[in-house]
C-alpha cells in the first residue's frame, strides 16, 4: 500500500540530450523499466492474494501465513518501485497512474477479503474505500494542474493501514486481537484525517491553477 507514501512518483531530473541544434532537451524515459515492472507485478499479486486468502475459508493457519507472504512482497514492491523511479529517473505517465491504482487494489481487496471471512467489521472497509477511491478520483481531476506530493500524515496512513491489514491477515492469538483492532481504528482516523486535508490540497491547486 502508497504512495511513494501516498501513492505517488515524485518526478526526478532525467538525463538529458543534446539535439543538433545545441538545446538540451529530456531523455525520454522508457514504458518498460524495473519501475513500473513492480508496479505491475503488485498488480498480478492481487487475485493470488484473494486466492490465497480464500483457502479453506480462511482458516488454514499455513494458507493464510502464505496470504501474509503474498501480501507483505506485494506491499514491498510499492516501497521499491518508488526509490528506483525518483532514484533513477524512471517516473512515467502510466507509472503516475498504474501506481496508485495497484496500491488501492491490494489495500482493498485486503479489506474486502477480511469483511467477507467475518474478521473485520464491514464500516472499516467502506470507510478506508470510500476515501481511496475518493482521493484517486481528486488525482485525476488534477492531474493536468500538477501533482500533489505525498505528505506525511499520508505516509503515516500508509504505514498504519500496512501494519494493521498485516496483521489481520496472520493467524495471530486471539489475545492480541484487541491490539489489532486498536490499530485498525488508528488507520481509520488517520486515512478520513488525510483524506480531507488531501481534498483541500486539491482544492487549492484547482484554484492556483485556474487563476493562473
Amino acid at each position: 500500500m502508497t504512495t511513494r507514501g501516498s501513492g505517488e512518483r515524485s518526478t526526478p531530473s532525467t538525463a538529458s540530450t543534446a539535439s543538433t541544434a545545441g538545446v538540451v532537451t529530456p531523455a525520454p524515459v522508457p514504458l518498460v523499466n524495473i519501475a513500473n515492472a513492480l508496479t505491475v507485478v503488485r498488480l498480478v499479486l492481487v487475485p493470488v492474494f484473494l486466492v490465497v486468502l480464500f483457502v479453506d475459508d480462511g482458516q488454514s493457519t499455513p494458507w493464510r501465513w502464505a496470504a501474509f507472504a503474498v501480501f507483505a512482497v506485494a506491499s514491498l514492491t510499492d516501497t521499491f518501485d518508488g526509490d528506483l523511479a525518483r532514484r533513477w529517473g524512471l517516473v512515467t505517465d502510466f507509472g503516475k497512474i498504474a501506481d496508485p491504482i495497484a496500491d488501492k487494489a491490494l489495500t482493498g481487496a485486503a479489506l474486502v477479503g477480511l469483511s467477507m471471512l467475518g474478521e473485520l467489521a464491514w464500516w472499516v472497509t467502506i470507510t478506508i474505500a470510500a476515501r481511496e477511491l475518493g482521493v484517486t478520483l481528486l488525482r485525476f481531476w488534477v492531474l493536468r494542474h500538477g501533482v500533489i506530493p505525498a505528505s506525511r500524515g499520508g505516509k503515516i496512513k500508509t504505514v498504519l493501514q500496512t501494519l494493521a491489514l498485516g496483521l489481520a491477515i496472520m493467524p495471530l492469538p486471539p489475545v492480541v486481537t484487541p491490539a489489532v483492532a486498536v490499530l485498525m481504528v488508528a488507520a481509520v482516523v488517520v486515512t478520513v484525517v488525510t483524506g480531507v486535508d488531501y481534498l483541500i490540497r486539491a482544492l487549492r491547486l484547482r484554484a492556483r491553477a485556474r487563476t493562473a
